[in-house]
């Protein structure tokens, strides 16, 4: 998949704007989807990405940011799995064994996905004892922050370095957030530094609606008809502690 380069600009805010026209029938969707996505760093540092799509037939559209982050710094020894993560959702959506979603809400009290208070991500990345840890080899599922979009973007996800002190806040209008430990780095992939990336080398915070919401009705509706503009905009806040 390549995206052109639609636009650019510098300054004090640069930004880049992308697009990709997908097919009717290309991967077996329907319709043409026109999709956009702007990437943009304002005067603070914080990064914006917006994501927008239209189709010509009626069709599902589910679009997130799939980034790698490592607030301990590109080409770090220590990896991302000690940080502190906070999640404020009450509940997530378990999977099977072939990790698709079985269409349930389970409440996180009590178990190794309750992320409702700042707890580092190694504590219980590997606590084989809950089989959705098996099934996953760590973390990659749906967190449930609300059950419907929100107005306005909202805190989905903090991450703080204890050692940097650096933070970065997660914020998006999506009902659901997808969080990946890096379970399947494999040392395949070699980083600026020259760092061979491995397992929990860098985690992902993705802001979308419920995984398999096509097959799911409790989870809302992901389709897309002509007339219509999907939009999915996320912005990664940072700070120090």
């Amino acid at each position: 998949m390549v995206w052109q380069i639609v636009s650019t600009s510098g300054g004090a805010e640069p930004s880049v704007t992308l697009r990709y026209v997908s097919p009717d029938g290309d991967q077996g969707y329907p319709g043409t989807l026109t999709t956009t996505a702007v990437y943009a760093i304002d005067a603070k540092g914080d990064v914006s990405v917006s994501y927008t799509a239209t189709t010509d037939k009626p069709t599902v559209v589910n679009i997130s940011n799939h980034t790698y982050w490592n607030l301990a710094g590109e080409g770090s020894e220590r990896g991302a799995l000690g940080e502190l993560l906070t999640i404020p959702a009450d509940e997530y959506t378990p999977t099977d064994a072939t990790s698709i979603p079985t269409g349930e809400f389970r409440k996180v009290a009590g178990t190794v996905f309750d992320f409702r208070k700042a707890t580092t991500i190694n504590a219980r990345v590997r606590d084989g004892s809950d089989p959705q840890i098996r099934y996953g080899r760590g973390y990659d599922h749906n967190w449930v922050v609300s059950r419907t979009m929100a107005p306005a973007p909202r805190v989905m996800a903090r991450v703080e370095d204890p050692v940097s002190g650096r933070v970065m806040e997660v914020l998006s209008r999506e009902p659901g957030i997808q969080f990946y430990s890096g379970n399947f780095l494999d040392g395949t992939i070699t980083g600026k530094s020259g760092h061979i990336y491995r397992e929990g080398d860098a985690i992902v915070l993705e802001p979308q609606m419920f995984p398999d919401t096509p097959n799911q009705p409790a989870f809302g509706s992901v389709r897309l008809v002509p007339g219509q503009t999907y939009r999915n905009d996320i912005e990664f806040r940072f700070s120090t502690r």
